[in-house]
C-alpha cells in the first residue's frame, strides 16, 4: 500500500505513476486521517510513504498519521519493504532520517530512500519564486525518467537505494531553518482575497487537501484551526490570483502540475 500527501499535485502525480508500475493500494492521508488508520498487510506487500517536503522535513500531517498508524501482519513489520519517495523544489535535507525515527516507533524500517526534484511551488519566503516554464518542464522531463528508475526498484522491493539530494548542509536545513518554518510558519492566518477579484469559482475549496476553505458569500474562509499545511494550493489553483499569503505573494507566480494542459484545455474550449 502506498500512503501520499500532495498539495498541488507534484506528489499525486508521483504516487499514481508508483501505484500504476506496483499494483498497489493508493491511500490519500487526509482521507485516511478521518478513519482510525488501522490496516492489515498481507504477505510480501509493501509499503511506501510519498510526500512534498516542507522546510527539509515531512510535513506535520505525514507525521500524524505515522503517529496514528495501526499496521498488523503475520510477520514481524520490519519484514514488509518499507520506502519513501518524497517531492521537492531542490534538496531535502535530513528529511529522510527524521521520517526513518518516525517508522521506527511504530516498527517499520526504511529499506530505501528517493527523492524528485520538481518544479517549485512554495513563494511565501523572499528569495522563493516558482520557476521559469522552461525550468518546470525540464524539471519534470527529469523527474519522469527518474521515477521510471524508481519504480523499478520499487516492484522489486530492491532494498538499501538511496536516490536522494539532501543538499550542502543538510542538518542545518532541517534542524535549524525547517524546525523554525514548521513551528512558526505553518498557519492559514495570512492568507487574503481580493473581493474584487473573485468569481466565486470554488477552486480554493475544491483544491485545498485537508478542508481548511469554506465559502461564506462566495468568498473564501480558512477556518484557522491548526488543519492547514501551507502547501498553497488555494493560492495556485486560484484562476485570478485573488487570494494571496500576505503581500508576498501578491507578485509571484502560481503552480500546480498540469495546469499548463489545463490552460491548453480552457484555450481550446473559448
Amino acid at each position: 500500500m502506498i500512503f501520499y500527501f500532495s498539495g498541488t499535485g507534484n506528489t499525486r502525480w508521483a504516487a499514481q505513476k508508483v501505484a500504476e508500475a506496483t499494483g498497489d493500494r493508493l491511500l490519500f492521508i487526509p482521507d485516511e486521517l478521518k478513519g482510525d488508520c488501522s490496516y492489515s498487510l498481507v504477505p510480501h506487500e509493501a509499503v511506501g510513504f510519498c510526500f512534498p517536503v516542507h522546510g527539509w522535513q515531512p510535513p506535520h500531517i505525514v507525521r500524524e498519521f505515522i503517529r496514528r498508524l495501526k499496521l498488523t501482519s503475520s510477520f514481524p513489520l520490519k519484514v514488509h519493504f518499507c520506502y519513501a519517495l518524497v517531492t521537492c523544489g531542490d534538496s531535502i535535507g535530513r528529511t529522510m532520517n527524521i521520517l526513518s525515527k518516525e517508522l521506527a516507533t511504530i516498527g517499520l524500517g526504511l529499506n530505501s530512500r528517493f527523492s524528485l526534484i520538481m518544479p517549485e511551488s512554495y513563494v511565501c519566503l523572499p528569495f522563493m519564486y516558482t520557476d521559469t516554464p522552461a525550468r518546470e518542464r525540464e524539471k519534470i522531463e527529469k523527474a519522469t525518467a527518474d521515477l521510471e528508475q524508481y519504480s523499478e526498484l520499487i516492484v522489486k522491493h530492491t532494498r538499501n537505494e538511496r536516490h536522494i539530494r539532501r543538499g550542502l548542509t543538510p542538518w542545518t536545513f532541517s534542524h535549524v531553518f525547517g524546525a523554525y518554518f514548521n513551528a512558526k510558519m505553518i498557519s492559514d492566518r495570512k492568507f487574503t482575497v481580493d473581493a474584487d477579484s473573485c468569481i466565486h469559482c470554488g477552486r480554493c475549496q475544491k483544491s485545498c487537501p485537508v478542508g481548511d476553505v469554506t465559502l461564506v458569500d462566495g468568498l473564501p474562509q480558512w477556518h484557522h484551526d491548526g488543519s492547514c499545511t501551507n502547501c498553497l494550493a488555494c493560492y495556485h489553483y486560484c484562476p485570478q490570483h485573488a487570494i494571496n499569503y500576505g503581500i508576498i505573494t501578491r507578485k509571484r507566480g502560481q503552480y500546480y502540475f498540469g495546469h499548463d494542459e489545463q490552460l491548453k484545455d480552457s484555450n481550446i474550449e473559448n
